[in-house]
């Protein structure tokens, strides 16, 4: 037989409702044989109406029950006894359903519908056919797929069963991008050299490049859910040999759902190229948290920057958690505008609020507390590029710093219960005048705790520190994709520079969890792992990408950025960390400062840059927090200037004030 019309078909766009209608054919079939069967054995020829009800009748019952039950779906995907399970359930409920409305057409008219026997029949004959049916198409289904012109050749990674699924499910595919010519075992020790119809084949760095050149395999292919593939390193491996690696985020069902047409529609859709935030990755987040669903569960939350990578992102977790009321607070129309689209769309059972403002605005901002009287506020607005503050560092101060007071000291006012900072990395030894505005920002929040809560007020201010998060706007990763699309050069600052990482739905679920658990006055550091050095993630993407590095490809080092550091610290050197129960979150023992000092020095901080005054606000700023230092930045002469003047002179206005432990 010629399949090649059958193999051209695409079954995976085939509607169910073809498979619906050739079951009701049969359960039609099936009523048509017992008329006959009763026309020539009793010699009675019923009424054509009895004969249309009667039909309309068993249709109707066994249409709606198959509906229902959706015995009619994944036809292919299952196995033989369970096509012999639903349609069982399926004639076995149909049964049940006509025998009682034969019952009750006797029990009020006196007369049955249809015979008991015949209906009886029917279920029998419906339920044979069905399976008969289903069989042929599985079996044309496996020789329409024996075909495997135009498929890349891929190893599965693993041995086990669901590895063993994956490749069958790849193989079985109709119209499939993937063939699977046999399983990568990492385990040591003896193991069969075939499984399941698949070649075994042992990991030996040695050998592998050679297997898969001699074999012809394009790729190795995995379950996305795999972290000892995507964290451990052995991913590096077949990246430094040129060797693709895919990604298969789940397997689905081929046949496309017509109430929701983009959501099924074939294995190969969900396989993709790996990335390098999937090899960055940790472990993956569930938003099942009761400590943090026990608090934000009915609450209004208010969130600033909720436009940006972190505010959105807690902006989509707050919406998971059952909040009440989540205002959007944020300057950014445009972005405004698209995740107010977003959240009707993923979200739409959420009480969101969309509030135009600017933190720098403080008359805005308490329009937004008097309106909403949120209980949570979480602050993420802020200016957080390196470069670009040392370029504008009047705006550092009035967004960062000024910003933060503005919303921090409203919070207080309108009695919210918790406030939670978003800080950085950054804030610890600053190098620029963001990361010193953000630790200005948390000095400011930590001691108004303390101020406030001698003055019996009940808002607990809780600040988060964490480092960069992966794809965030503006990040590395987005910058060397878009040079490495150009054809390069992919630039780095510097080869030994090194930075932590962090997905921003973990980043984004830590705080929610720190902000939860605080109970006010707390620095909260999250564990980051290990550090990634800038110069290896730009040849990993590279050579993802299927180029070879400096070859395909240059990498030029640029140089250091003003502001710019090394290595970015969590803790300063004099800091401590006490343990909570979570392990990747901790709390950092930090000094303390007397309020009054702080309100006083921020003030004349702030006061400097409304002036632009950038010499003396920065020179302010390194007299109140001693740690800042500058590095390639032209505020490294203000360094200078401070060791060279004479520290023992009393201070004589607000910017020599020094910091006082409390």
């Amino acid at each position: 037989m010629d399949l090649r019309l059958f193999r051209s078909f695409k079954v995976k766009t085939t509607p169910r409702w073809i498979i619906l209608l050739l079951d009701m054919l049969i359960v039609l079939a099936s009523y048509v044989s017992t008329v006959v069967a009763d026309i020539y054995s009793l010699h009675q020829v019923p009424t054509p109406m009895s004969i249309l009800l009667n039909g309309f009748i068993i249709l109707a019952v066994y249409f709606i029950i198959s509906y229902l039950s959706r015995s009619y779906t994944c036809v292919i995907r299952l196995s033989v006894i369970e096509d012999l399970y639903r349609i069982f359930m399926l004639i076995v409920f149909s049964t049940i359903v006509l025998v009682g409305i034969n019952a009750v057409h006797l029990a009020l008219w006196g007369t049955m519908l249809m015979k008991f026997w015949n209906i009886l029949v029917i279920g029998a004959l419906s339920f044979s056919m069905m399976m008969i049916e289903r069989l042929c198409i599985k079996y044309l289904y496996m020789r329409m797929t024996s075909s495997t012109e135009g498929r890349k050749r891929v190893l599965v990674l693993g041995t086990s069963f669901a590895s063993v699924f994956l490749a069958n499910a790849l193989k079985g595919e109709v119209g499939g991008k993937y063939l699977p010519v046999g399983l990568l075992s990492l385990k040591s020790g003896e193991e069969s050299s075939e499984l399941n119809g698949f070649k075994v084949y042992k990991f030996d760095p040695t050998t592998m490049t050679e297997i898969f050149a001699s074999k012809n395999i394009d790729a190795l292919i995995f379950d996305s859910r795999s972290n000892y593939l995507m964290n451990s390193g052995f991913a590096d491996y077949f990246i430094k040999n040129d060797i693709a690696l895919l990604a298969m985020n789940r397997v689905a069902e081929f046949e496309q759902d017509e109430e929701k047409t983009d959501e099924k529609r074939g294995i190969s859709t969900y396989v993709k190229e790996v990335q390098i935030e999937d090899l960055l990755g940790r472990d993956p987040i569930v938003l099942n948290n009761p400590l943090v669903s026990e608090h934000i569960k009915g609450s209004c939350v208010l969130i600033t920057g909720a436009c940006g990578s972190i505010g959105s992102e807690i902006v989509r977790q707050v919406s998971n958690y059952g909040a009440s009321k989540i205002v959007l607070f944020d300057q950014a129309e445009t972005p405004m505008h698209d995740i107010s689209i977003e959240m009707k769309k993923d979200y739409p059972k959420a009480h969101i609020e969309l509030f135009i403002g600017d933190v720098r605005n403080r008359e805005r901002v308490e329009e937004a507390f008097a309106k909403f009287r949120p209980r949570y506020v979480f602050h993420a607005a802020a200016y957080k590029h390196v470069p670009m503050m040392e370029i504008n560092p009047t705006e550092a101060i009035l967004a960062n710093v000024m910003g933060t007071r503005n919303v921090a000291d409203l919070a207080l006012k309108y009695n919210v219960y918790k406030f939670v900072m978003i800080s950085t990395d950054k804030a610890v030894n600053p190098t620029n005048v963001m990361g010193c505005t953000k630790r200005l920002a948390e000095i400011y929040c930590q001691s108004l705790f303390f101020h406030a809560q001698k003055q019996g007020k009940k808002t607990q201010f809780i600040t988060t520190r964490f480092g960069n998060v992966l794809g965030s706007n503006g990040s590395v990763i987005p910058l060397f994709r878009k040079q490495i699309a150009a054809g390069g050069p992919v630039t780095v600052t510097h080869k030994e520079i090194i930075r932590y990482f962090m997905t921003i739905p973990e980043a984004c679920s830590l705080v929610l969890e720190a902000g939860c658990m605080g109970s006010g006055g707390e620095i909260y550091i999250f564990d980051m792992g290990e550090p990634v050095k800038i110069y290896d993630l730009a040849r990993r993407m590279i050579s993802l990408a299927g180029l070879k590095p400096d070859v395909d490809i240059k990498i030029t080092e640029i140089g250091l950025r003003p502001g710019e550091k090394l290595y970015e610290e969590l803790l300063n050197d004099k800091e401590k960390t006490t343990a909570t129960v979570n392990k990747k979150i901790m709390i950092a023992k930090v000094k303390t400062y007397n309020y009054n000092d702080v309100c006083a020095n921020i003030s004349h901080i702030i006061e400097l840059a409304g002036k632009a005054d950038v010499h003396a606000m920065v020179y302010a700023m390194k007299k109140f927090v001693p740690e800042y230092k500058s590095q390639q930045s032209k505020f490294e002469s203000i360094d200078k200037e401070i060791e060279q003047s004479d520290l023992v002179q009393e201070p004589s206005a607000p910017d020599r004030l020094q910091p006082t432990a409390e």
